[in-house]
């Protein structure tokens, strides 16, 4: 059997090269449980990668051919290698967190091969402290980021004494789900062509409203107000051609204290996020010397209603749309420039909630199109950014995680830079901290983890400011 991949997944498999990759990634770190012994590394990796059956999301491998009428689609690899997807590492004496993430970032820069599902796992110890680390990656054909979240969920318990919990790839985490026998995705070779006709033929309902959409994304991008399409990004030391090569930091800080300052000046917590962000980036160029006069622009992802999109499940897929958001780089005051972004979240969200989910996807495709045309051409150098970074903020788990006893202390993500866009930012919320990942290339973006310094100075700067 095999399944259509949907034109947003399809899309991050056609345009990944060596030196851009297209997966996510995850990291999280792991108390031993009481009374574990030295070999509990051992133990997990074991228990990880001995199971009876694979999950169907992570046996699927990308498939283009005559017989699937030139659709990329996804079929079960018939030849599946446990040992390959599952891997045991130990990290170099002395064991800090700085070994931890320069190996997280050698791994998130080597390319997934089409020949086997898209998908690793690594369990790594060696850090001095005695924790275990686990580093996933998962190309973004096959999830967005809150599927991954829902995947890492669905294999957390927040019972300390609960056993026997299986990974994201054991077939037993989908169990007890109510599956109809074939689902609405799945067909056989000679149902593909009729399956093409009858997506053409629904999306056709709702290409009525893409004119209107269109002209009023366009009117206001070319107001230079917030929108799906940006036309004022200037032009930065991020917007090059980027290296296979990465770099990653990562960092938590507590969610009370970013709600303080939201409750305080009256904006939402990813309102606090992105000034964070926008703060430090400026703070971070100032030093090179290369800050522009005008404001950095970064697309910020907004996640679609899974039952409106029917695309973001567990069962792979994305529904995702985007923001295009000034971050006030241009201003020195964190108060002002916590307001710029504030107003223009609002008027980004408010401008998609008059449009359709389709709509949306169509409208933050034409917002990525210049993005992506661009290296594609070979003409990054030759026109203007439409956007400088990419930030994201995703929700996790909100209480204390296990996994079969082992407490789960940080989460960390790993997202995706591409060419012209060499810095990508993203957060998850996990019992009360906000962990950022931020994702480099080496080469374009020197000394990234001064970012997370910048962070920690610019959040200090709207506490005082907000007076929390």
């Amino acid at each position: 059997m095999v399944s259509l991949i949907d034109p947003t997944g399809a899309s991050f498999l056609l345009v990944e090269n060596r030196s851009m990759p297209m997966h996510v990634g995850g990291l999280q770190l792991f108390e031993r449980p009481e009374g574990a012994g030295r070999g509990y590394g051992r133990e997990m990796y074991e228990s990880m990668r001995d199971v009876e059956e694979i999950a169907p999301l992570f046996l699927k491998r990308p498939h283009r051919s005559l017989s699937t009428a030139g659709q990329l689609a996804w079929v079960e690899d018939e030849q599946f290698d446990i040992d390959h997807h599952i891997q045991h590492s130990a990290l170099p004496k002395p064991g800090r967190i700085r070994e931890l993430l320069d190996l997280s970032g050698r791994l998130h820069s080597t390319r997934l091969a089409w020949e086997r599902p898209l998908w690793e796992a690594h369990v790594i110890e060696g850090l001095r402290d005695g924790r275990v680390a686990l580093y996933t990656k998962i190309h973004h054909s096959l999830v967005d980021g809150v599927a991954a979240m829902r995947l890492v969920q669905s294999t957390l318990t927040d019972d300390p004494d609960l056993r026997e919990m299986p990974p994201p790839w054991d077939a037993r985490t989908r169990r007890g789900r109510t599956r109809t026998p074939r689902s609405s995705d799945e067909t056989g070779l000679a149902e593909i062509p009729t399956q093409v006709l009858r997506s053409a033929l629904a999306i056709t309902a709702e290409a009525a409203g893409m004119p209107s959409a269109l002209i009023k994304t366009i009117s206001k991008s070319v107001r230079n107000e917030t929108s799906s399409v940006s036309l004022y990004a200037p032009r930065t030391i991020f917007n090059e051609k980027i290296t296979a090569s990465r770099r990653f930091a990562a960092q938590d800080w507590p969610i009370e204290r970013l709600q303080a300052i939201g409750k305080a000046i009256g904006t939402t917590i990813n309102d606090v996020v992105l000034a964070m962000c926008g703060g430090a980036v400026r703070r971070y160029l100032l030093e090179l010397d290369a800050l522009p006069e005008a404001p950095l622009v970064a697309m910020v992802p907004i996640g679609l209603k899974a039952k409106e999109s029917h695309l973001a499940s567990t069962d792979g897929g994305n529904a995702v749309g985007s923001v295009m958001c000034q971050l006030g780089t241009d201003l020195e005051d964190p108060v002002d420039r916590l307001m710029v972004i504030h107003t223009a979240m609002q008027d980004g969200k408010q401008a998609l909630s008059t449009m359709t989910p389709l709509q949306i996807i169509a409208m933050s495709a034409l917002g990525q199109a210049p993005a992506i045309a661009a290296p594609m051409l070979r003409m990054s150098g030759l026109v203007r950014p439409p956007y400088n970074l990419i930030i994201s903020n995703v929700p996790g788990p909100r209480t204390t995680q296990y996994w079969n006893g082992a407490r789960m202390v940080g989460h960390y993500p790993l997202s995706i830079p591409i060419n012209g866009m060499a810095l990508n930012i993203t957060c998850i919320s996990y019992d009360g901290n906000l962990g950022f990942g931020l994702i480099g290339c080496r080469r374009t973006v020197p000394h990234l983890q001064r970012l997370l310094t910048y962070l920690d100075r610019e959040l200090v700067a709207l506490e005082r400011a907000a007076g929390v």
